[in-house]
């Protein structure tokens, strides 16, 4: 559930976007970061991210129109006044060296803070599983990384894989062994009685409810930050077929410590063919609302970098 850093393309849609980076640079920080420190790799970070900033025109637009769309609808947002697009950039690195931390073990549950008002934590221990949708947000690996390593939870996370193969090599190196990742570009009837299964057997379920499919259907449009916004339809669609409560989850990064937040969205999704979609709009606008809120109170951690809104097709320069 990683978006990558993107090369221009005349396509707005983010899977067809190529994933930039070397996978030899790749492996040659996370080995830096594992043996030398952050500190020492940090130079190197910092340049290889100054690099895409420069050469990404498409992402650093669409950053912009981002936070274009938080500062009007959340004034109070926290946005830098001084290079606001730059240092999302820099947010996203950090992220991703905090991916490998987490999964190398040297982010544990004492550098977290949970809130957790509907005490979704401790239904984790037993019972039938329940669905969690998250967000490109922050850092959700951090959630995945101590669930496996601190309470073996098993999480089937729903992934576009394949637009992430690099990262997720370097994840299975730095210790990510057990993940079952589930590509989801076709979830077929076959697919979903596995994940049916899986959910009765006391296993959870996450997946991310702010990345439009890969065949770009199924969609259903929000008002998100102001805007018109297409959110895919999947999370709704998988709650309502598996009948368990859904729960909303994000960690972000606050004054260096990892915030995770799990909230109860809903006790079930619930649906026929004639309400289908009327309920499955329903419950994508309750999300984007949440979404907005939780990108309020970390504004450069929503780590989308392509065109987003409806009217994201001629975005205006930075």
């Amino acid at each position: 559930m990683k978006p990558g850093m993107v090369s221009a393309s005349d396509s707005t849609h983010w899977a067809d976007q190529r994933e930039r980076g070397s996978p030899l640079l790749m492996r040659l920080t996370a080995w830096a970061a594992r043996h030398l420190g952050r500190r020492a790799v940090a130079p190197v970070v910092w340049l290889v991210v100054l690099y895409f900033y420069l050469t990404g025109r498409r992402a650093r637009l669409s950053i912009a129109r981002y936070q274009a769309r938080l500062a009007a609808a959340y004034p109070q947002a926290a946005l830098p006044r001084r290079a606001p697009v730059y240092r999302q950039y820099l947010a996203f690195a950090a992220a991703l060296l905090d991916k490998l931390d987490a999964w190398q073990g040297r982010i544990r549950l004492t550098d977290v803070d949970l809130v957790d008002p509907d005490d979704v934590h401790r239904q984790m221990a037993g019972g039938a599983g329940q669905l969690l949708v998250g967000a490109h947000l922050g850092n959700i690996e951090i959630c995945r990384a101590l669930a496996e390593r601190e309470q073996k939870l098993t999480l089937n996370v729903l992934v576009h894989n394949k637009h992430a193969q690099a990262f997720n090599r370097l994840l299975g190196e730095a210790g990510a062994e057990h993940l079952r990742l589930i590509e989801v570009s076709e979830l077929d009837a076959a697919r979903m009685l596995e994940l049916a299964q899986a959910q009765a057997r006391g296993e959870w379920i996450a997946i991310a409810g702010d990345r439009v499919p890969l065949t770009g259907e199924r969609t259903v449009d929000v008002d998100f930050l102001g805007a018109r916004a297409p959110l895919p339809q999947g999370p709704w669609l998988l709650a309502g077929l598996l009948g368990c409560p859904v729960n909303l989850l994000t960690c972000t990064r606050q004054d260096g410590r990892y915030r995770i937040e799990l909230a109860r969205l809903t006790d079930g999704v619930r649906w026929t063919r004639s309400t289908r979609e009327r309920e499955v709009a329903r419950w994508a606008q309750a999300y984007a609302d949440r979404l907005a809120q939780a990108c309020a109170g970390a504004p450069l951690q929503w780590f989308n970098f392509y065109p987003f809104w409806r009217d994201d097709a001629q975005p205006r320069r930075p």
